[in-house]
């Protein structure tokens, strides 16, 4: 196929929005080169997504009706309506939307669709013609380090002991597991995640069978990780780049914009989990503690702990007094992008999300590292012990933080003149210039698109 073609992609992920927005994000990129993208969601999710779409007239919505599921809520479509524990059901009601996938796809005729969760695609695009291409929305560290066959191969016999060290071949050794980590990564493998179908097989029919493996970064970030990853698979492996975000069709919301041109420039701590974690009460009191023990001005923006059906509710008590007047605690989705850049915050609070790191990493805030399950751990080692770009919260034997922990964290970040606030300012400001200059993400999306017209190019 000729390099100069337009393509014809399909884009479906899973449901959950930190998916939804990073496909989007990638979408934009495309349309800008020239590419059409048919970009399947439900209405809940296609609602939020909506505002990011910068190319309307190149990239098309088309809403999926997601089945119902027993065991759901009614009208649940996406992972944000419903608590974690149900997630499962949720990727159950997502594969039962293959026949209208497969119709779609029959009608369409696209040349490529991206996909992540849905383990049933390359088996279904085969029989249409349709490459397919895994387009991972997590780093290729924790890819590297879970999911590929030298992990893979060993199948639930895999225990805590063996997670807490890299694989064989791994390219960073200072990237490891603790043990109350490595337990939870080893019971994730054993779980039945929708349509009685394992996590991991899920994971790795996806992987395995794809026509090539996409990641939303750039070599000079996780190079070692993609050609780990590249010889494991022995398959393709595209980078889209940074994918650094465009400002959505928005400004700051008024009352947030004047809240925080109250304080200083660098002065006030941001702190946002993601619109999907929920924190045990425990922990979301020492987090709270913790900001207030700082003494700096805060903005949190968190969804109300297990059990609780309002933030006010599990606050400690008398917080909300002690704090008033330099402290924000809401439990609303919030334009995170806008914040980021807002002047006056310094600092951000982050559970080490791959969506939020990116967002992070362009802004001139510092990190402090908060991981709470899965991807997000090895992406704060990665951030923390590898780039030295943030401060990983510490965390007792339990996996437990404290007030203490939050608060010396923020500290160390925010002081000017202790040496690890000094490198981790030096080597953020290093990868921002980086990530920002504007030929390094036009020479990657580039060469992306490239690779695409090869793989629609290669016969089955």
């Amino acid at each position: 196929m000729d390099s100069s073609s337009s393509l014809h992609i399909a884009m479906y992920p899973w449901f959950a929005m930190g998916h939804q927005t990073a496909f989007i994000h990638l979408a934009n990129k495309l349309a800008k080169k020239g590419h059409t993208v048919t970009f399947f969601t439900p209405k809940s999710a296609r609602s939020k997504l909506q505002p990011f779409n910068l190319h309307p007239q190149s990239i098309t919505f088309v809403t999926i009706t997601v089945p119902h599921v027993e065991g759901l809520p009614p009208n649940a479509e996406t992972t944000a309506d419903v608590p974690f524990p149900l997630q499962p059901h949720i990727m159950t009601a997502m594969d039962l939307t293959q026949p209208d996938i497969q119709t779609h796809l029959t009608n369409l005729k696209p040349h490529i669709v991206f996909y992540d969760f849905t383990h049933w695609i390359p088996s279904l695009t085969k029989r249409l013609g349709i490459k397919a291409i895994h387009y991972c929305t997590a780093s290729s560290v924790m890819v590297g380090y879970t999911l590929t066959p030298a992990r893979y191969l060993k199948g639930t016999s895999l225990t805590e002991f063996d997670l807490m060290e890299p694989p064989s071949g791994y390219p960073d050794s200072s990237i490891k597991l603790y043990n109350h980590e490595a337990k939870i990564f080893v019971a994730k493998r054993k779980e039945i995640f929708g349509s009685n179908v394992l996590f991991y097989d899920r994971q790795a029919i996806s992987l395995n069978e794809a026509d090539a493996l996409g990641f939303r970064t750039c070599k000079e970030i996780e190079g070692p990780y993609l050609d780990y990853i590249h010889k494991q698979f022995n398959k393709p492996v595209l980078t889209s780049g940074p994918v650094i975000l465009e400002k959505p069709n928005s400004v700051l919301d008024e009352n947030w914009s004047t809240w925080l041109a109250g304080f200083k420039t660098d002065s006030v701590v941001y702190c946002c989990f993601g619109s999907e974690c929920v924190l045990r009460p425990n922990l979301f009191q020492e987090l709270m503690l913790g900001l207030e023990l700082t003494g700096i001005p805060f903005f949190a923006a968190l969804k109300p702990p297990f059990g609780f059906a309002t933030l006010e509710e599990a606050l400690p008590e008398g917080f909300a007094e002690r704090t008033k007047g330099r402290g924000v605690v809401y439990g609303g989705w919030v334009q995170q992008q806008l914040i980021l850049e807002h002047p006056s915050v310094g600092c951000f609070i982050t559970h080490c999300g791959s969506g939020s790191l990116s967002e992070a990493l362009v802004n001139k805030c510092q990190l402090v590292l908060l991981p709470n399950y899965g991807d997000q751990i090895l992406n704060a080692r990665m951030m923390g012990n590898n780039l030295k770009v943030g401060v990983e919260v510490e965390k007792g034997e339990d996996g437990l933080y404290t007030k203490d922990s939050v608060c010396k964290a923020v500290s160390i970040v925010m002081e000017d003149e202790n040496e690890t606030s000094k490198k981790v300012r030096v080597n953020h400001a290093k990868i921002r210039e980086m990530l920002l200059n504007e030929d390094l993400e036009s020479s990657y999306i580039d060469d992306f698109c490239n690779k695409l017209q090869e793989i629609v190019g290669k016969k089955n």
